[in-house]
């Protein structure tokens, strides 16, 4: 199984078309697919405060759900997008603005056709991706080994947020928990959610958010390759977004 892993698009797709292109994959018929086969992997937070999440979703949902060409699971953005799409009450905010701003845009057909695909996206997705016999693993805010094959609501709320404590950061984030640390080295885990300048490798954990749409970069782990790719953000930078580890 040969895959390109691609960090947080958040509806930044310039990036994700630059980024594609510079792995070899070819536009030609609309979506980007691999002369030599390869596979996209998404890890989630496909929209949301990038200016065209909704061309994202089309182009996702073409290539897991129709095509069944690429894998992908949910992140935390991914899962307030669909409970605004089910009519749920949620807050209109914390990038949530942009795609509802792109939807209402949109004339009652384009928006039903857009809602009835991200739902479908969503449902059609595993709560977290097991590549290779179970020595790849994507997540969107990571997962502990010991949850590994497991779905509760616990491990839901860590694969979408991390290991949150409970307490916020004085900007308002949680505070989370540097679970890479204690990871024992197998499975390979990928994740994002939390953006860094540069990709973090850990004890075989690979965060590869790069902070595409706070001006960073847009980043892509190739697997067995273990190579990492990226392209520059053409979005302002902003460095109060990023977080630096000790």
């Amino acid at each position: 199984m040969k895959l390109d892993i691609i960090g947080d698009i958040h509806g930044c797709f310039s990036e994700f078309e630059n980024l594609t292109k510079e792995l070899g994959y070819d536009w030609g018929d609309g979506i980007p697919l691999h002369p030599d086969g390869r596979n996209l992997a998404f890890l989630g937070d496909l929209t949301d405060r990038g200016p065209e999440s909704l061309r994202t979703v089309q182009v996702v949902w073409e290539l897991v759900v129709k095509r069944e060409l690429a894998f992908y699971s949910p992140g935390n953005h991914c899962n307030k997008l669909y409970r605004y799409f089910l009519g749920n009450k949620v807050q209109i905010s914390h990038g949530l603005e942009t795609t509802a701003a792109e939807y209402e845009e949109l004339d009652q057909a384009g928006r039903q056709l857009v809602k009835e695909r991200f739902i479908q996206l969503y449902e059609w997705a595993p709560l977290y991706q097991v590549h290779d016999g179970g020595l790849l693993v994507i997540a969107h805010a990571g997962i502990r080994k010991d949850y590994i094959g497991k779905h509760s609501s616990k491990v839901k709320t860590f694969v979408l947020y991390g290991d949150i404590t409970g307490k916020t950061n004085p900007d308002g984030t949680p505070v989370r928990r540097d679970w890479a640390l204690k990871h024992p080295g197998k499975p390979i885990i990928v994740y994002g959610h939390t953006p860094v300048k540069e990709p973090r490798v850990v004890n075989n954990t690979y965060n590869i958010d790069t902070g595409a749409v706070f001006g960073g970069k847009l980043t892509a782990l190739r697997y067995p390759e273990m190579e990492l790719v990226s392209v520059p953000s053409s979005m302002p930078f902003v460095v109060e977004k990023f977080r630096e580890f000790p």
